[in-house]
C-alpha cells in the first residue's frame, strides 16, 4: 500500500509550503522570472474582463465571493458557512457555489449537492456546506454556470456566496472578501516563486484573518476594513457511535493514552498546533493533501489510542478502515469580529420580495 506523503518531506515547511515560499531563497531568485511571466498573464486576463475584452456573467442578486491570494487553504469555507447561517438568521436566502475542489467526477455540467451525496463527486468542502449550511449548494467548472443553475432550480435565493472564486472572474461580484491566515504573503512573490496567485495589495472590499496577518498589510488594501479571525475548536465527534465531547472530557477519557492527529487541509500544521495550544499532547501527526480522497486507509501506520481528524476528512473516512472506532472528528469553529457582520449587511441592498426573474428549472 502506498503510504501518503508527509508535511515533513524534504522542502517542505511545517507551514504546507515550500519552506524557500516564507523565504527569498536561491530557488525563489531562480523563479522569480516565471513569476514576472505569471504576473503578466493573469494581469493581462484579468484587464480582459475589465475593458469588457472577456464577459462576466451578471447574476440578478448580490455576488459575494470569498477567496484568498495565496495557494493552499485560508479557512475560506469555515468562513462562508459562518456568512450563510448569518445571513439566514437575517432573513436572507442564500445560495452557495463552488468549484468541488477534489471531486473525480467532474465533467462540466453544474452539478447539485445532495446531503447525502458521495463527496468524491461533489468535492469534501461543498459537501460539508450542504449539510452544516442547509442552503443549495451547487458545484461546476464554471462557477457562472453553477450560479445560474442554482438559481434557476432555487427560484428563493436572493444572495449568492462563491467559495473560493476570487480569480474566477468569469462571475461578477458585489463583495470580495480575501482571507489570510498565520503565514501571511510568504515570500512576498508570486507563483512560481512564491505563494501568490495574485499581489498581496490587490483591491477588495475587507481582509479577514488572523491578528498576526492583519499587521501584514500593503499600502493599496489599508484602505479596506479589516476584521480579526480566530479560529478554535469545537466539539468532538466519534465517527462510529456519534458521541460528541468537549475536549477537555475528550482528554480525560483519554489521559495517558497516546494520541495522535491527521488532517487533509491546505495548512495542517494550523490543525495540529490548535490541538496543542488547548493542552493535548500529540505522539503523532499526519499531514495528507488537501481533499485528500481516502481511497486508502492512511491511519493504519498510525500507533495511537485515539487520532483527531477534521470533520472535512471525516466525510471521506470508510467504513472498512482499520480501527475506525479510534476516530474522532473535531469541530473547527470561528470567533469573528463583532463588527463584521453589521459592516457586510450595511453593502448589501434592501431586501425585495420581488422574485429575481428566474423560474424553477
Amino acid at each position: 500500500m502506498a503510504r501518503p506523503p508527509f508535511a515533513h518531506l524534504t522542502g517542505q515547511a511545517a507551514s504546507g509550503w515550500p519552506a524557500w515560499w516564507l523565504q527569498r531563497r536561491w530557488q525563489a531568485w531562480m523563479l522569480l522570472p516565471l513569476s514576472g511571466l505569471f504576473g503578466a498573464l493573469t494581469g493581462l486576463r484579468r484587464l480582459a474582463h475589465q475593458r469588457g475584452w472577456k464577459r462576466a456573467w451578471r447574476a440578478p442578486i448580490p455576488v459575494i465571493v470569498v477567496g484568498n491570494v495565496t495557494v493552499g487553504g485560508t479557512g475560506k469555507t469555515p468562513l462562508v458557512l459562518a456568512i450563510a447561517q448569518h445571513l439566514s438568521q437575517s432573513g436572507w436566502k442564500p445560495g452557495i457555489v463552488s468549484r468541488g475542489h477534489g471531486r473525480k467526477d467532474v465533467g462540466h455540467a453544474p452539478r447539485q449537492v445532495e446531503p447525502q451525496a458521495d463527496p468524491a463527486t461533489t468535492g469534501d468542502e461543498p459537501l460539508l456546506l450542504r449539510r452544516l449550511a442547509a442552503c443549495p449548494v451547487w458545484v461546476g467548472r464554471d462557477r457562472a454556470a453553477a450560479a445560474q443553475a442554482l438559481l434557476h432550480a432555487h427560484p428563493d435565493v436572493d444572495v449568492l456566496l462563491s467559495d473560493d472564486g476570487l480569480q474566477h472572474l468569469a462571475l461578477s461580484r458585489d463583495i470580495e472578501l480575501v482571507v489570510t491566515d498565520q503565514r501571511g504573503p510568504g515570500n512576498g512573490w508570486l507563483l512560481p516563486a512564491g505563494p501568490l496567485r495574485e499581489p498581496w495589495d490587490r483591491p477588495r472590499d475587507a481582509t479577514l484573518g488572523p491578528a498576526a496577518s492583519m499587521a501584514i498589510s500593503a499600502s493599496r488594501s489599508q484602505a479596506a476594513p479589516r476584521f480579526v479571525l480566530h479560529r478554535k475548536l469545537g466539539m468532538m465527534r466519534h465517527l462510529v457511535t456519534g458521541e460528541r465531547l468537549c475536549l477537555n472530557a475528550f482528554l480525560l477519557r483519554h489521559a495517558g493514552q497516546p494520541l495522535a492527529a491527521a488532517a487533509g487541509i491546505g495548512n495542517p500544521e494550523q490543525f495540529f498546533d490548535m490541538l496543542r495550544s488547548e493542552g493535548t499532547t500529540l505522539t503523532a501527526t499526519l499531514a495528507l493533501p488537501d481533499h485528500y480522497g481516502f481511497d486508502a486507509d492512511p491511519f493504519r501506520q498510525i500507533q495511537a489510542a485515539a487520532l483527531l481528524i477534521t470533520e472535512k476528512d471525516a466525510l471521506k473516512c470508510r467504513s472498512w478502515f482499520f480501527h475506525l472506532d479510534r476516530l474522532w472528528a473535531a469541530e473547527l469553529l470561528l470567533e469573528i469580529d463583532p463588527a463584521f457582520f453589521p459592516w457586510l449587511l450595511a453593502r448589501l441592498p434592501v431586501r425585495s420580495d420581488h422574485p429575481h426573474g428566474f423560474t424553477s428549472a
